[in-house]
């Protein structure tokens, strides 16, 4: 099975797809130098797989990576992922 994430900024999400197929997205919103996560969704028949913190995980370090854009969880997975992962503190503006 192949796994596949991308950013799809004319959409403003990143997806997951296995296998050709879309298993899970999260969703964005930009507003000037902050990327605001909103939303994190993954079919329920795959959420046991850890889909959704592989998606989170590619579109923090993404971010890290390729932007110099301050992260807005407001999403809760993508809060909590981030308290479980401290090195991705750095990128929070919880403000």
């Amino acid at each position: 099975m192949s796994t596949m994430i991308r950013n799809e900024p004319g959409q403003n999400r990143y997806t997951i797809a296995l296998d050709d197929q879309v298993a899970g997205f999260a969703d964005y919103r930009l507003e000037g130098s902050r990327i605001v996560f909103t939303r994190t969704e993954v079919d329920p028949r795959r959420r046991k797989a850890g889909l959704a913190g592989a998606l989170v995980e590619y579109a923090l370090d993404d971010v890290r990576t390729s932007s110099a854009l301050t992260v807005v969880p407001q999403c809760t997975f993508v809060a909590h992922f981030i308290d479980a992962h401290p090195d991705y503190q750095e990128l929070v503006d919880r403000g």
